[in-house]
């Protein structure tokens, strides 16, 4: 699954804005919706990005 793909899932899953998602995953409220736009992510960024969607999924009951 592609790395946006899996970030849509997580927004979904969260009820979080991309906006908020972006600020906290890489410090940056752009991420997102630059990711939607065609933004190719460094190296580092995407393992900042790996690390916060395995340590931040939806909460499960």
């Amino acid at each position: 699954m592609k790395l946006l793909d899996r970030i849509e899932r997580h927004l979904k899953e969260t009820h979080m804005s991309a906006t908020r998602f972006g600020r906290r995953a890489v410090g940056d409220p752009r991420f997102v919706l630059d990711l939607r736009m065609g933004r190719r992510p460094r190296r580092r960024t995407l393992e900042k990005v790996e690390h916060y969607l395995q340590n931040h999924g939806p909460t499960r009951l």
